[in-house]
C-alpha cells in the first residue's frame, strides 16, 4: 500500500476569505483533518461545507499523536495538517509530525496561505530586506535577556508574538536593554479592528494599555550597530547625535562614543570642545 501524504494547510488568520482555493480543495479531499483547537477549525470547516473527521493535535499530546497520525499516514491516509491560524509549525504545532514524515519517506506538502508575522511586517513601514523573526520570547529570565541582547545588536528587524495581556511587560523589558527604538504594534490583523500602532516604544507603552488581540511586535534595527561596522564613514556629530536623540546627557555621550570608538574620553571631549 503507498503512504498517505501530508498536507500543511494554512488557514485564516483573522478573515475567514484568507485562504486558498486550494487549501479549500485539500481540506475536501483528506481523509482526516489535524487540528490545533478542533472547536475552532469546525468553524472554518462549517463556513466552508466541509465535514471530516478531525484529530486534535496540539502542544499537549503532540508525542501520542504524532505516531498515530504516522500510522494512518502509512496506512494510506492523506491528512491535512492546520493550526488555529496562519500556517502550521510557526509558533504553532507541526514540526515534530513533519520531522518524522521525513524520516519515514512520507510525501509532506505545504499548501501556502496566510502568516500573521509576514503580513505584519509588509505593513510596518520596517526594512523589511532582511528581518529576524523569534516568535515568543523565552519566559526564563536568562534566556529572555539573551533574546533580548540579540534583538539590541541586531541588523535587522526583529519581529515578536505577544499576548495583550503580557504586551505591557515586554514593552518594558525591551525598553530596558534596547532603548527608546521605534516599534510597531500589529494587532487584530485582517479582522474589523485591525490596526498598526507605531512610535517609540515609551510612546506605545502609553498607547498600548488595555489592547487586546493577538499582537505582533515589529523593532526597527540597531542603527549604532550599522554605524560601528563602518565608523570612518561616520561623523562624531552623527556619532554624538544618536545617543542625544535617546536622551543621554553630553558628558555621558562622550564616555560611551570613547567606549564604542576605543580612544580616550579626553580626546573626544577635546573635539567637542574645540567645537563650540
Amino acid at each position: 500500500m503507498e503512504y498517505g501524504t501530508l498536507y500543511i494547510v494554512a488557514t485564516p488568520i483573522g478573515n475567514l476569505e484568507d485562504i486558498t482555493y486550494r487549501a479549500v480543495r485539500i481540506l475536501q479531499s483528506v481523509d482526516v483533518i489535524a487540528a490545533e483547537d478542533t472547536r475552532h477549525t469546525l468553524k472554518l470547516l462549517n463556513h466552508y461545507d466541509i465535514s471530516k473527521h478531525l484529530i486534535s493535535y496540539h502542544r499537549h499530546n503532540e508525542d501520542v499523536r504524532t505516531q498515530e497520525l504516522i500510522e494512518l499516514l502509512k496506512n494510506g491516509k492523506n491528512i491535512a495538517l492546520v493550526s488555529d491560524a496562519g500556517t502550521p509549525a510557526i509558533c504553532d504545532p507541526g514540526e515534530k509530525v513533519i520531522c518524522e514524515c521525513l524520516k519515514e519517506d512520507i510525501h509532506v506538502v505545504p499548501i501556502p496561505g496566510a502568516c500573521a508575522f509576514v503580513n505584519a511586517l509588509i505593513c510596518s513601514g520596517l526594512d523589511t530586506d532582511v528581518f529576524l523573526f523569534l516568535g515568543f520570547l523565552p519566559l526564563n529570565k536568562k534566556n529572555r535577556r539573551q533574546k533580548l541582547e540579540e534583538i539590541q545588536n541586531s541588523l535587522q528587524t526583529t519581529i515578536l508574538y505577544e499576548a495583550p495581556h503580557k504586551l505591557q511587560a515586554t514593552l518594558m523589558d525591551l525598553k530596558g536593554i534596547i532603548g527608546d527604538r521605534k516599534v510597531v504594534i500589529a494587532r487584530e490583523l485582517t479582522k474589523i479592528h485591525e490596526e498598526f500602532i507605531s512610535g517609540s516604544i515609551d510612546e506605545l507603552i502609553e498607547k498600548s494599555i488595555g489592547i487586546k488581540g493577538e499582537c505582533i511586535i515589529l523593532i526597527e534595527k540597531s542603527e549604532l550597530k550599522k554605524m560601528q561596522q563602518n565608523f570612518e564613514e561616520i561623523s562624531l556629530k552623527e556619532h554624538f547625535d544618536y545617543y542625544e536623540k535617546q536622551g543621554f546627557e553630553k558628558k555621558e555621550i562622550i564616555k560611551k562614543i570613547a567606549k564604542d570608538r576605543n580612544v580616550s574620553k579626553n580626546e573626544i571631549y577635546k573635539y567637542f570642545c574645540d567645537k563650540n
